[in-house]
């Protein structure tokens, strides 16, 4: 599996994770992320001492292989299934999801935030979350073709309004 890390406004990194269809597949070594004391000095500084962990995601829909093979759907069924049902599984495990978004610049993207307390929870909520049959049937029902998605992990400042 591939990862490129890079710098991201000195606050965070960014991975390009393997994506299977719909899944994010659970890989070590990923950035730490969550209170100043679990980061690296380098981060610790800006990040505030009771900082969550907050993972922004974008997922863009790979209009090629729409209807190809096992998948069934584009951007309006990547959209219905988080409005059916993606959104409250990640909830019923404690994430929590501060929004879903439209890119406006790219009409096949659909970003989306989540905060957990930190790495270690995040790992759980996302071990849950793959696990759970509800999610299959409904990666099932709406199967994407996806491109590799962006991630970026991101600690909040002790200045930020959202804490």
């Amino acid at each position: 599996m591939t990862r490129l890390k890079f710098l991201f406004t000195g606050l965070t990194s960014v991975a390009l994770l393997f994506m299977l269809p719909g899944l994010v597949v659970a890989q070590s070594n990923l950035p730490a992320c969550g209170p100043a004391s679990q980061l690296d000095s380098e981060y610790a500084v800006h990040v505030d001492k009771k900082a969550r962990c907050f993972e922004l995601r974008m997922y863009t829909v790979d209009p090629s292989r729409i209807n190809e093979g096992e998948f069934n759907g584009g951007i309006d069924e990547l959209h219905q299934r988080f409005r059916e049902e993606e959104v409250a599984i990640f909830e019923k495990y404690g994430a929590e999801v501060i929004g879903v978004w439209q890119d406006l610049s790219r009409p096949n993207t659909l970003v989306w935030m989540l905060a957990y307390r930190d790495m270690e929870h995040r790992d759980q909520v996302w071990a849950d979350f793959a696990a759970d049959p509800a999610w299959e049937a409904l990666r099932s029902k709406y199967n994407v073709p996806l491109q590799r998605p962006e991630v970026f992990y991101l600690g909040n400042t002790d200045y930020s309004n959202l804490k």
